[in-house]
C-alpha cells in the first residue's frame, strides 16, 4: 500500500477531479477511472524489489509532493513554444501542464481523412471510438503508472485516420511543462497526458508526441498513449523526451496491431531526470510486422529506463527491436527488453538488440535481453554490447587533421546515426538529427581530453 503521507496529494487530486467531472462522464468512464484508483491505491508505486524495475529507484519521485496542475497556471505565449517547432507538420496540438491550448495550436486545413482534436472535446461530443478503444488497451494492473494515468487523466490528444487515408506529413503533439507562479515555486505540478491514436484499415500516417519544459523546477509527466493499427494499416509513432534535468518522465505506449498492421516506434530520450520508457505492442493480426527504434542519450546524473514488451499472439508476425544508448558522466541506463511469443504465434521473426557507448568509467549502463517462447516453430535471437569509443577509430579521423572533439563527435554522430536512419518521414528526422548532434557535439567536447596534437599539425600524437 501507498503510505497515506504520500498518498494524500495523489488522493487531493483525485477528489478535485471528481468533484470537477462526476456529472459530465458517462458511467462507463467513471467505473474505468475507480477500478485505475483502486489498483493504484493497492499496488503502490514499484520498487527494486520488483523485477521489471529492479534497475530504478523511484524514491526520489515517490518524495515529491507533486500536486495537479491547475488552469492557467503557467500562462505561455507563442513565442515561448515556437523553440520546440519543426518545419513540415501537418497540424500542431500543444498542452501546456496537460490542458490543451488552442491560442498555440493549428489545426486548420486538416488533410481529408484526418480528424485531430483535444481528447476532452472529443470525448465531450462523443467521438466515434472512444469508448470502444479508450482504456482497452493499457494494462492497469500490470503497471500503476497507467492506472495512475487512467484515474487522473483530464487531457490529451484524439487522433483517427480514416479508412484508406494517406497523410503525408507528421501530425505534432506538443505537451510543455511550464513552471510559472508562487504555488510551482513550492510544489511541482503533476500531469497525466492521454493519446488515443485510432488508425483504421489501410490508413497512413506519422505522429510525434514531444515533451518539453519551459523554465526549471521538478515536473511529473505521466503519459499513456493507446495506438490502435486497423487491418494493413501503416503508423510510425515517435516520442521525442526533452525536458529539463529536473523533471520525471514516465511514459507508456500500447500498441495494438491487426492482420498485416506494420507499426514503427521510435523513441528519442535527450533530457529528463528521472525517465522510463515503456513501449508494449501486441501483434495481435497475422502478418503484423512491429520495428521497434530507440536512442538514448544521457549525462550527468540522468537515469533513463526503457523497458520493451513484445507480445507475438498470431502467426506470421515479425519484430525487430534497435536500441542504442550513449552515456556520459554518472548517468545510468537501463534496456529491459521482452520478447513473448504466444503458443499460437508460429511462424513469428524476431529480433532484439541493444547497443550502447560508455563514455566515462562512472557512467553505467544495465542490459537485460529476454526470449519467452511457448511455440515451436519461430525464428528470434537477442544481444547487447557495450563498449567504449575505440581508440584505432580516433587515432584514424586525428591522422586526418580532425581534432579530438570533432573525431569523437564523427564517432558518436554514426553511432546514433543508426537509429536515425531508420526513420521514413524526412522532416521529422532531420529535426531530430539536428537535436542529437548538438547534445553528442556536447558530449565529444566536454569528454575530449586536453588538447593533443594531430597528425595534421606535422607532430606524432601523443
Amino acid at each position: 500500500m501507498v503510505t497515506a503521507e504520500r498518498l494524500k496529494n495523489y488522493l487531493d487530486a483525485y477528489g478535485e477531479l471528481l468533484a470537477l467531472r462526476a456529472e459530465s462522464e458517462p458511467l462507463w468512464l467513471r467505473q474505468l477511472r475507480a477500478e485505475a484508483w483502486a489498483q493504484f491505491r493497492a499496488t503502490g508505486f514499484p520498487t527494486t524489489r520488483d523485477e521489471d524495475w529492479r534497475f530504478t529507484s523511484l524514491a526520489a519521485l515517490v518524495r515529491t509532493p507533486f500536486r495537479r496542475a491547475q488552469a492557467g497556471d503557467a500562462p505561455v505565449s507563442p513565442g515561448g513554444v515556437d523553440q520546440f517547432l519543426f518545419a513540415g507538420a501537418s497540424c500542431r496540438l500543444v498542452f501546456v501542464n496537460g490542458r490543451f491550448a488552442a491560442e498555440l495550436s493549428s489545426t486548420d486545413n486538416l488533410p481529408a481523412g484526418l480528424e485531430v482534436c483535444s481528447l476532452a472535446e472529443a470525448h465531450g461530443r462523443g467521438a466515434e471510438g472512444i469508448e470502444q478503444h479508450l482504456g482497452r488497451y493499457a494494462d492497469i494492473r500490470r503497471d500503476v503508472f497507467p492506472a495512475l494515468n487512467t484515474a487522473l487523466w483530464e487531457d490529451g490528444a484524439y487522433i483517427r485516420v480514416r479508412r484508406g487515408a494517406v497523410i503525408e506529413q507528421p501530425v505534432h503533439l506538443l505537451y510543455v511543462s511550464a513552471a510559472g507562479g508562487e504555488a510551482a515555486m513550492t510544489t511541482p505540478v503533476m500531469t497525466n497526458p492521454r493519446t488515443l491514436i485510432v488508425a483504421e484499415p489501410t490508413s497512413e500516417a506519422a505522429v510525434v508526441e514531444d515533451y518539453v519544459s519551459i523554465g526549471s523546477g521538478a515536473a511529473l509527466s505521466n503519459s499513456v498513449t493507446e495506438l490502435v493499427a486497423g487491418d494493413g494499416a501503416n503508423i510510425s509513432h515517435y516520442l521525442l523526451e526533452r525536458e529539463n534535468l529536473e523533471a520525471f518522465n514516465i511514459s507508456t505506449l500500447r500498441i495494438e496491431q491487426s492482420r498485416a498492421a506494420n507499426v514503427s516506434s521510435h523513441s528519442i530520450l535527450l533530457g529528463g531526470g528521472l525517465v522510463r520508457n515503456n513501449v508494449h505492442p501486441v501483434l495481435a493480426g497475422e502478418g503484423a510486422d512491429c520495428h521497434i527504434n530507440g536512442l538514448f542519450i544521457g549525462a550527468g546524473r540522468q537515469h533513463m529506463d526503457n523497458y520493451m514488451l513484445v507480445e507475438h499472439t498470431s502467426p506470421n508476425c515479425a519484430s525487430r527491436q534497435f536500441y542504442n544508448g550513449i552515456l556520459d558522466d554518472e548517468a545510468h541506463g537501463v534496456f529491459h527488453g521482452r520478447i513473448f511469443v504466444h503458443k499460437d504465434a508460429q511462424k513469428t521473426d524476431a529480433k532484439q538488440t541493444n547497443r550502447n557507448l560508455l563514455l566515462s568509467d562512472s557512467a553505467r549502463i544495465d542490459t537485460k535481453p529476454q526470449l519467452e517462447i511457448r511455440a515451436d516453430d519461430v525464428k528470434c535471437t537477442h544481444g547487447a554490447t557495450i563498449g567504449q569509443i575505440e581508440e584505432t577509430q580516433l587515432f584514424y579521423l586525428r591522422s586526418r587533421g580532425f581534432s579530438e572533439g570533432e573525431a569523437r563527435s564523427l564517432l558518436l554522430s554514426a553511432f546514433a546515426g543508426e537509429c536515425i536512419e531508420r526513420m521514413k518521414e524526412e522532416p521529422v528526422r532531420a529535426f531530430i538529427k539536428g537535436l542529437t548532434d548538438r547534445r553528442l557535439l556536447e558530449l565529444a567536447q566536454k569528454s575530449a581530453p586536453p588538447h593533443r596534437k594531430s597528425a595534421g599539425d606535422g607532430k606524432e600524437l601523443e
